[in-house]
């Protein structure tokens, strides 16, 4: 993939004047509306974020309002484990054990490693790739736990994003709690700097390449923002899920992560749904207005660097 820091800024380059244009007001208030149309189908509140960083674009609906996080924080857990594996201060190796005992709610991949356990690196992909919940809380204990993650986001910038708690209680967020939360614009700007490697960022190319593979290798979001997206146009994400906890909180669903339109460039996106409390929810149809997003994603792409391509 090209998607180094280097690389990034060469084909920035390479399309300055000619290809790379501002969007004009109009067409950012046309794709305001859209998303407002989706919203008050759905019902609850939608936020999205999408950035440009290359081309100095962005676009939010929402954008600064809070969300609960679900499961979108572990990219940035699995960024933080290879972050301070490149710094000397974590094995990913290591060998992790559990027992029967220690299973909770969503444990695909510990579900089935019992007998033999696993490495960190291991747990980390895992908690990527099919948001394996002991695989998290089992990582989290050896980076330093929610505080040792938040730090790692202030570290990047990122003032918003905030983890509280563990699996599963992370999960239980009512109306105007913080605990657990990030905005779609915080979760963007986050993902720009840990999936692109150069000065400044927590990853080196090989890192950053490596956890770029397992957010495209990751499965439960095939149906969401990605479904909306060209078939040829490498991405890759992380979803998140929360249930309505008896009419407490409303559930969410969340979906975030990154596209490589054809001219090189990456762009990356931040969408979270929260029903109206009491509310049930039909995750087929959320998912397919996150596929609309996706293909709204993909017209903002398309206009800002004019591209015809499929």
């Amino acid at each position: 993939m090209r998607f180094d820091r280097r690389s990034v800024i060469a084909g920035a380059a390479a399309l300055a004047g000619a290809a790379c244009v501002p969007l004009d007001q109009s067409t950012q208030g046309r794709i305001t509306a859209k998303l407002r149309i989706i919203e008050r189908a759905l019902g609850g509140r939608l936020g999205v974020a999408f950035l440009a960083p290359e081309a100095g674009a962005s676009l939010d609906y929402r954008g600064a309002e809070r969300f609960p996080l679900a499961s979108t924080f572990k990219t940035s857990l699995a960024a933080l484990a290879l972050s301070l594996e490149q710094q000397g201060k974590l094995d990913l190796s290591q060998r992790v054990t559990w027992t029967k005992d220690d299973l909770i709610f969503h444990t695909p991949f510990t579900g089935e490693r019992i007998e033999t356990g696993a490495t960190l690196r291991e747990l980390a992909q895992a908690a990527q790739q099919s948001s394996d919940n002991l695989a998290a809380n089992l990582v989290l204990d050896r980076v330093g736990g929610p505080a040792g993650l938040t730090e790692f986001w202030r570290q990047l910038g990122d003032n918003s994003s905030r983890l509280d708690r563990v699996e599963t209680r992370l999960n239980y967020v009512p109306p105007g709690e913080e605990r657990d939360t990030t905005t779609p614009i915080a979760v963007a700007s986050t993902l720009s700097k840990i999936l692109v490697s150069g000065s400044g960022n927590p990853l080196d190319s090989a890192r950053a390449a490596e956890l770029r593979s397992w957010m495209v290798d990751s499965t439960t979001g095939l149906a969401r923002v990605r479904a909306g997206l060209p078939d040829t146009w490498v991405a890759g994400d992380k979803t998140g899920n929360s249930s309505d906890w008896g009419g407490t909180m409303g559930y969410l669903r969340g979906d975030i992560g990154f596209v490589e339109s054809p001219t090189g460039d990456p762009v990356f996106f931040a969408a979270y749904h929260q029903s109206p409390l009491g509310d049930t929810i039909d995750g087929d149809r959320v998912d397919a207005a996150f596929a609309e997003i996706g293909r709204t994603l993909t017209g903002w792409v398309r206009r800002l660097y004019r591209i015809v391509l499929t």
